[in-house]
């Protein structure tokens, strides 16, 4: 398989010294639960670094949890799940999933409103139905969908989003999503299937789409931290707005382990996804200035 090729950084896009507000990047997030807190919050510290506007919506919980970090923390907007739609129509890509809930069985009726959908009490039911009602709806926008939203989605969904789609599984949510293992094979041959690009995390990570595969290496095991996933879905998400999504989840894969391995040589494997989403904007200024 072909190994990612850094002079790749050189094609990402970056902003231009005469830009204004809004024109390098705006990015919907949308995730989190009463159970998972961080997770989309890491999506979102990361990304506010790389795009000129986030537009965060979550669970009310979370939106208050969010409202009161931004005492210290002013670098988003806190859109609620009612208002998402104006939101999602504004940016220029939306990632959905992060901390999301699944659910192992949906009950119910179709559902056909995001009023109905914001009334569901099981939060898992609540991504299932989110997800694809937004994907319908949006099926014109950029889209990375991660973690709970990922895992509730059903994989037909993607083919009409003509290709305008990455999806961020670790082994076991591809293997969930697709109903098989894991391989160099099973994942070209599910990007060419759902005409998707699939970013599968590991060791080393895989990014396939239509007719190409790459493998990213590096990294180390300080990266099994919680959290780190949900970092590389903000950078992703973050690149897409302003760059192919090829490009951005090859370059987004290859930054996340650089900068994972910036700090094994700073601390060892004692780092946390705070820390991974703090180091990346030094490592993208060190390789984006050497490319």
């Amino acid at each position: 398989m072909e190994q990612f090729n850094p002079d790749n950084l050189k094609k990402l896009y970056r902003p231009d010294e005469n830009s204004h507000k809004g024109m390098n990047g705006k990015l919907a997030i949308i995730g989190g639960s009463h159970l998972f807190h961080s997770a989309s919050l890491w999506s979102l510290q990361v990304a506010s670094k790389i795009v000129d506007m986030v537009f965060y919506s979550s669970v009310p919980e979370n939106n208050h949890i969010v409202e009161e970090l931004k005492k210290e923390f002013r670098n988003g907007i806190v859109v609620r799940r009612d208002d998402i739609e104006s939101y999602i129509e504004e940016s220029d890509a939306v990632l959905i999933g992060p901390g999301m809930l699944r659910a192992e069985k949906v009950q119910g009726n179709k559902i056909n409103s995001l009023e109905e959908i914001n009334k569901l009490e099981d939060e898992g039911e609540q991504s299932y139905w989110l997800t694809k009602y937004l994907l319908g709806k949006y099926s014109q926008k950029k889209w990375v969908i991660d973690a709970g939203a990922l895992q509730m989605m059903d994989p037909e969904w993607l083919l009409h989003l003509n290709g305008n789609v990455i999806l961020t599984p670790h082994s076991i949510e591809f293997e969930r999503v697709f109903k098989t293992k894991a391989t160099d094979e099973s994942i070209s041959e599910m990007a060419k299937k759902y005409n998707c690009i699939i970013l599968v995390k590991g060791h080393k990570d895989i990014v396939c789409v239509q007719d190409k595969c790459v493998e990213v290496s590096g990294g180390n095991a300080g990266m099994t931290k919680g959290g780190t996933g949900d970092v590389l879905a903000g950078l992703v998400a973050a690149l897409a707005t302003k760059n192919d999504l090829y490009l951005a989840a090859t370059t987004g894969a290859y930054i996340n382990k650089k900068a994972g391995d910036a700090l094994f040589e700073k601390v060892g494997y004692y780092f946390n996804a705070t820390d991974l989403a703090e180091e990346i904007p030094q490592v993208m200024k060190s390789l984006l200035l050497s490319a």
